[in-house]
């Protein structure tokens, strides 16, 4: 699984017109799912996503994490994360998920983020034509891919 982190001060999802998605100060999460990807990956990366300190203190310092700084979560899948671009220009995108795989694993991912968290997360629509837009706080930007853990 590999996740792009961005900490944001807004952020929004709008599918047909429609804002589905809404928060303030939190976390802008893009999310790509391969079929490797297994429940203990959920469990890591939800917990390290949760407990990174990457909020300002009183003291200007990035030492807090988004629960502690009472921030929220969008949550948005993008299976162009596992684009393959070595040959050629056009991506490949082999080692995405198909959606019968990465629904599931989407679904559990935010019912594990709502349970760190302790509040509701909120998301895109898988598979939809989205628009995604935020307001980067810093900038702050983080990947993680759970396939590197050590």
């Amino acid at each position: 699984m590999k996740a792009v982190i961005q900490r944001v001060s807004e952020a929004s999802v709008t599918i047909e017109h429609q804002k589905v998605a809404d928060i303030k100060t939190g976390l802008l999460i893009l999310v790509g799912i391969e079929d490797a990807d297994s429940e203990e990956d959920i469990k890591w990366l939800s917990s390290k996503i949760i407990n990174l300190r990457i909020f300002n203190d009183e003291q200007g310092i990035m030492n807090v994490s988004v629960k502690e700084a009472g921030g929220d979560i969008i949550l948005v899948s993008q299976f162009t994360l596992h684009a393959a671009v070595k040959k050629g220009n056009r991506p490949s995108y082999i080692k995405a998920s198909k959606p019968d795989m990465a629904i599931p694993v989407y679904e559990k991912l935010i019912k594990q983020l709502q349970y760190d968290l302790g509040k509701l997360i909120q998301t895109g629509s898988f598979g939809a034509d989205m628009k995604v837009q935020l307001l980067n706080d810093g900038p702050v930007t983080i990947i993680i891919d759970t396939k590197n853990k050590e």
